[in-house]
Order: C-alpha cells, then structure tokens, then sequence
C-alpha cells in the first residue's frame, strides 16, 4: 500500500543532524497516497536520507521537499525559515525559486498563443514596435522562449525598466543566427514576459497573479508576495551564511521573481502531468509548453522546460544542468517538426536566486514528480543529484 511509503518517515518527529546547526522536524503535510497500490518503504528512506545529507553538507537553515505519485503529493518540511526568529519552515513557507519563474513566463506565453493573442513564430519586432528595424526582426517569440534568440544571460546593470530593456534591444547586436545555437537568456524571458503579458492586455505581475495562476488552482504564488503573506517569506542565505532576497526590480518577475510554496510547486508539477482538470485553453498551454522545439547537447529544449528520453542516466542529466549549458553558446538543431509532448521523458528545471535554490523534475509516463526547496544557495549538481534519487526510488517502489 502507498500508505506505507511514508511510515517510516512517519515515524519520526525531530531528527538532529550532525554538523547542522538545528534540528530540525520531518512533517508529512499533505495526504497520504491513495492506498490500493502496491510499493515499498524505500521513497521516504530515500527523502529522509537526502534530507538528512543536504541539511549536513551545506548547512541548510530550511529545506522543503514535495513529491506526488500518481496525482497524490506528500510536503516534507524540515528546519527554520529563518535563524533570526527559529519559525519552523511548514506548508505556508514561501521559497524563492529563481529560475524556475520561467517555465511560468514560457506557460503565459503559449496561453496567449492558444488564445490566439500572439503567435509564437511572430517576429519579435512585430510585436515590440519600437525594435522594428533592429536586430528583432529576424528573431521570433518561440526563439525568446527557448533560449536561441542570441541574447545573453545577464541584464546589464541600469537595465531595470520596461523602457531601458527596450532601448537595450535597440541597440542590440546578435552573434549569430537566430534558432542556430542556444544561449541561456534571462533578458529573452524578461522581453518574452514582457510581450506575452503585453498581447493579454496587462503588465506581467497582473497577468501573473490574476490570470494565470488562478487558473492554475495556485493560491500561494507570487511576484509580489502580499503583506499579509510576509511572515510566511523564508529568509535566504548565500553560500557565506549572509541573509539574502531578492531586490525589487520591474524586470525580476518574469525570469527569476517568483516565489511559493512547496505544495503549490508540487501542484503546478502535477498540473504538467495531469491537466484534465484545467480548462481547454489551459491543457493546450502546457501541451505547448512541453513540446520540443530545439536539440541542444544533452537536452531538448521546450518553452523554457527541458527534457530527456526516459530512462535518462545521472551523468546525462548532469551534463543538461552543466555550467556550460547555462554560460556558453551551445549548437541547436531545430526539430522539425518539433515534438510533441512525450510521456517517456523526464522534464525538468532548476532556479536559485542569492539566498534560495530550488528544483523541479518529472516523468509524465511515471506520474511522478519532485519539487526540493531550500533558504540557501546550494550547486546546481547536488540539487540534481538529489532529485534523481528520489525520482528513482519513486519509480522503483511502482508496479
């Protein structure tokens, strides 16, 4: 019985750990699994050892991890929010989640393109017309969306508005032909937010928080986390154990500016999975935004998400979340035609901001997904790493 998954997390209340700086509680939030299935005790062994050793290794204030099966999630709340105050992380903590926020951009994006609002092969100087003339006109939405417009990763500094990103644009001169290699961009997530938001008649926090998210069923999700909402913001931390969130910039929310929960993250996983409860328009967006458009080294590229075949190896889904794919130009071939969403695929993405990481993976064939949170700054390899033990004693303990 699924039920039995959990009992031997269950079973514990406080764990210490040694070399951390807290104790800290292991607290199944969410419902049980449905029970008529068949599994072993290993998946919360797996979570309770994983969480154990990110707590040791990188000293962690806080750590959430969120898995689902089969539609049904389980929350793992473990440590503080903050080490000023000791307020135990719990099922209302709200997370930074950095680059995460982009698989929500890529998401609006395809809902205003199935709402017929926007194309995705529109130029981008269709769309923004001060960039007509500029280097834009060759680039194409889907091209923002997956990484292969030619813009670089990093805002420059003084690029904090609406307006300055469009005077940057202007002037702005590509390296080589859009779609032919894959450059990781938060500029070109910042300007796709700014156009899907744009083509729905709203400003991106708005469209965000009134539109998109609600239809999602997402109630603890924010670009802006609201007033009554702050005493459930975790405090983050560097590498160097200095407190740190992120600064308040126009341009923040659409490539790294979100911030949630672990239930709501899991949910929005589920959401990619099982969308039959979401309206028509809504299932078509997600279907778009896990079709694959481009292959890149290890990856193939949809809007924002990436994904492998499935069974995928540990030292492949590395090479993905390597720091050559996110700081370097790598070749992309585009698929035509693109594919279709897959089931035997595993899709994921990763995110941090200075004082929070956090990853997301899933396998749609499986129905199984993870969602790891934590109020620190820890590598992008152990993150992954620790995902992939826990899909795969999620998978092994199935049918």
């Amino acid at each position: 019985m699924l039920h039995k998954l959990w009992r031997r997390a269950a079973s514990f209340s406080i764990l210490a750990v040694a070399a951390a700086p807290v104790l800290f509680a292991l607290e199944p939030q969410s419902p049980a699994f449905a029970s008529g299935v068949t599994t072993s005790e290993e998946p919360a062994s797996t979570i309770d050892t994983e969480a154990r050793r990110f707590m040791r290794d990188h000293d962690l204030p806080g750590l959430a991890i969120a898995v689902t099966v089969g539609g049904e999630h389980r929350i793992f709340n473990y440590g503080v929010a903050s080490r000023e105050n000791s307020v135990a992380v719990d099922d209302d903590t709200l997370f930074e989640i950095g680059s995460i926020s982009k698989t929500f951009t890529g998401l609006l994006a395809a809902y205003a393109h199935v709402q017929g609002k926007l194309s995705l092969f529109d130029e981008v100087s269709s769309r923004v017309p001060a960039l007509e003339g500029s280097a834009f006109d060759a680039v194409r939405i889907l091209e923002l969306a997956t990484h292969t417009s030619g813009l670089e990763l990093f805002l420059p500094s003084g690029v904090d508005s609406q307006d300055a990103l469009v005077a940057y644009c202007r002037g702005w001169e590509r390296r080589y032909s859009p779609g032919t290699e894959r450059t990781y961009s938060n500029i070109g997530i910042a300007l796709l937010g700014s156009i899907a938001a744009g083509a729905l008649q709203r400003d991106y926090d708005d469209a965000l928080a009134n539109l998109l998210l609600p239809k999602l069923g997402l109630a603890s999700t924010y670009t802006q986390v609201p007033p009554h909402r702050i005493r459930d913001y975790a405090q983050g931390y560097t590498t160097e154990n200095q407190p740190a969130r992120l600064s308040d910039n126009a341009l923040a929310s659409a490539p790294y500016g979100v911030k949630t929960t672990a239930t709501d993250l899991i949910r929005y996983v589920e959401a990619h999975m099982e969308s039959g409860d979401l309206e028509p328009d809504m299932q078509s967006a997600i279907g778009q935004a896990l079709t694959g458009y481009y292959k890149a080294d290890a990856i193939t590229q949809d809007l924002v998400w990436e994904q492998y075949a499935y069974p995928v190896s540990l030292k492949r889904l590395l090479d993905g979340n390597s720091r050559r794919m996110a700081r370097e130009d790598v070749p992309a071939m585009h698929l035509k035609p693109p594919f279709p969403p897959r089931r035997k695929v595993l899709v994921n993405k990763t995110g941090s901001t200075r004082g929070f990481s956090a990853y997301v993976a899933f396998v749609p064939g499986r129905r199984i997904g993870v969602a790891i949170l934590a109020n620190k700054n820890v590598s992008v390899r152990d993150r992954v790493r620790a995902g992939y033990r826990i899909l795969s004693a999620l998978q092994q303990a199935q049918p």
